[in-house]
């Protein structure tokens, strides 16, 4: 796949794209020999475990370092393992939060409606 794919594909811009391979998040990508870049199908894959890691708030910093040690191979397993539990941890604690704050709006919308309901009569 050509560069421009890659971005339809996976929503990241070209520009995007050129600066994830400099900065080593993306593996240097194939040239044809008109010196355009060709990416395999994995590529894709990648971007979208990326994208994910971007979402939660990940630091590019910890992504290179992510995709530094991916390169690296099997030793380095478990210190991607501790990486990714350390951010799946703070998640937990958010999503935990959000769904707190979620019940207390819940809660009181439902108010508001009982409020509501008695000042436009029952309904038809």
């Amino acid at each position: 796949m050509m560069i421009g794919e890659v971005a339809e594909k996976s929503g990241f811009s070209v520009h995007t794209l050129r600066y994830y391979e400099k900065i080593g998040l993306l593996p240097l990508s194939h040239r044809d020999p008109g010196g355009r870049r060709s990416y395999d199908d994995d590529v894709l894959r990648w971007l979208e475990f990326l994208g994910r890691l971007k979402d939660l708030g990940m630091p590019i910093r910890d992504r290179v370092l992510y995709a530094r040690l991916r390169a690296e191979g099997d030793s380095t397993i478990e210190a991607r393992r501790n990486l990714l539990q350390t951010y799946r941890d703070e998640l937990a604690i958010r999503v935990a939060s959000l769904t707190e704050t979620l019940e207390v709006l819940d809660a009181k919308i439902a108010g508001y409606d009982t409020m509501v309901r008695p000042l436009h009569g029952a309904p038809k």
